[in-house]
């Protein structure tokens, strides 16, 4: 038998011309959100995009701001720190942070979708000082160590 998934509130504040996130699908796991104004990104510009969201997270969980592989392939638009996270203490209107990868300019207008969010659980960690770490077979090798076809 299959569990069905936790169910989490999020309360939402709409700002002028926001609009409520929404999944494109019933199993899709991002809501998709919208830019409320008009946008010009030239090629290779970045800047925050506001959506007209506001939300109060319940304690323990972030929202993950990530990109529309749409607008990745088509436009040439992606998150710049994606995943962008939206804490559980704040409060203030979403910005998506977009970055136009492209060779020439892109414009946006209001009600097209940008990004999505994906709600997240995030655990409650206590950090563990210690001398030495337990060994593991790839150890403190790093950058590109796993990769066996790289030059």
């Amino acid at each position: 038998m299959t569990e069905a998934p936790k169910k989490i509130k999020i309360l939402v504040k709409l700002l002028d011309r926001g609009r409520l996130p929404i999944k494109a699908t019933a199993g899709s796991v991002g809501f998709d959100v919208e830019s409320t104004q008009r946008i010009e990104l030239r090629a290779n510009e970045r800047r925050v995009v506001p959506i007209g969201v506001c939300v109060k997270l319940p304690e323990g969980y972030e929202l993950q701001v990530r990109p529309r592989s749409g607008n990745a392939l088509k436009l040439g638009l992606t998150v710049l720190n994606s995943p962008g996270t939206i804490d559980s203490d704040y409060t203030g209107e979403i910005g998506v942070l977009l970055h136009n990868t492209g060779s020439t300019g892109v414009t946006l207008v209001s009600g097209s979708k940008i990004a999505q969010l994906v709600p997240n659980e995030v655990p409650d960690i206590e950090w563990e000082i210690v001398s030495e770490l337990p060994e593991t077979t790839r150890g403190s090798n790093g950058y590109g160590s796993t990769d066996e076809n790289m030059g």
